[in-house]
Order: structure tokens, then sequence, then C-alpha cells
């Protein structure tokens, strides 16, 4: 149990039969009435971002979040398989559980899957993945409008805009917060 008073951005803690983590908070001090915590909270079995309004003197509990280091093996039409690497354990993991994240495993990525109680939350993906552009459109010359983008395909079939002096064949850097294009690899 802790006071909300000691709110830190990334606790998780568990209320109404949810497991939140909290990305952002403010405590408010109005002039009239009671001072409360405002926080914006990620529901970790849904993924959904929610605002909720805390009272000074609740008090919550913590969920302890455990972490394994998995690395992706492959895909077998919705189904994602994941390997432990120390023991070689092998889950799987529904494209539904992973949501958005689906969309950026490539064979052999590292990420990490969390688990509350044995229960498995997600994935944490790396902050930015190199991949092969496979298919985009030849530079045109003379097309040289400012941050022109085109789009590119990348080896598991993600689609990024990228710069239009980028090649297929090329590395490229996406970042996996926004979906964009980083930088050459």
């Amino acid at each position: 149990m802790f006071n909300i008073n000691d709110i830190k951005n990334g606790i998780t803690f568990l209320f109404e039969d949810n497991i939140y983590q909290v990305i952002e908070f403010l405590h408010v001090k109005p002039g009239k009435g009671a001072a409360f915590v405002k926080a914006k909270l990620k529901n970790l079995r849904t993924g959904s971002i929610t605002e909720k309004t805390f009272n000074t003197s609740i008090k919550l509990e913590k969920a302890i979040i455990s972490k394994q280091g998995m690395q992706y093996l492959y895909n077998s039409g919705d189904v994602y398989n994941f390997m432990n690497m120390e023991t070689y354990e092998q889950i799987e993991i529904s494209k539904q559980q992973l949501g958005d994240d689906a969309k950026y495993l490539k064979e052999g990525i590292n990420v990490n899957i969390t688990f509350y109680e044995g229960e498995m939350l997600g994935i944490e993906l790396p902050e930015k993945i190199e991949y092969t552009v496979t298919k985009t459109e030849p530079a045109v010359k003379g097309n040289t409008t400012n941050n022109a983008l085109k789009e590119a395909y990348m080896e598991n079939d993600l689609m990024v805009k990228v710069p239009l002096f980028i090649e297929e064949g090329e590395n490229i850097i996406v970042s996996t917060k926004d979906g964009k294009y980083d930088s050459r690899a």
C-alpha cells in the first residue's frame, strides 16, 4: 500500500480491479476545498489511457510487475511466438493481446514481456528498431520540396513515411513510440 501523495511516474497499482501505470500526475491544491491528485493512467490490461482524480487521503495497493526478456521468433496467423533466451521456454501471444505493438515485430528482435502474478500484460519494444526497406518508389529528380516524404515498406510489411533519398535495400531506424522514420542505420 502507498499513499496517493507518494505517486511517481511509472509506478503501477491496482484500482477498481485493473492494473494502472502512472504516465503523468499533478498535485492540485485549490484555494478552497481539499487538495487532490489528477493522474493520467495507462490500463496495463487494455492499453487504454484514462484520467482519474484522487482524494489525497486515499491509499492504493502497489502492483508488482515482473519483466522477462524474450526474443520474438515467428508468427503463425494471429499467434506470435516468443522464447526466453535463458530457459528456452516458448510462449504464444495473440495479436489481440499485442495490439499495435505487433506491427513492429520482426524475427530475432528482443523484447520485455510484462507479467502480473503470472498474467501476461503485454510487451515492451525497444525505443528504436532497424528495418530493411523492401519496397519504395525511386526518388524523382527535381522533386526536392522541403521535408518531402514517400511511403516505404519494411521486411515485416510495416509502412513508414521516409525522406525521398531512401532507396530499396537500405536499412533505416524507426521509432516505436510514433512509428516514424528516425534515421539511416
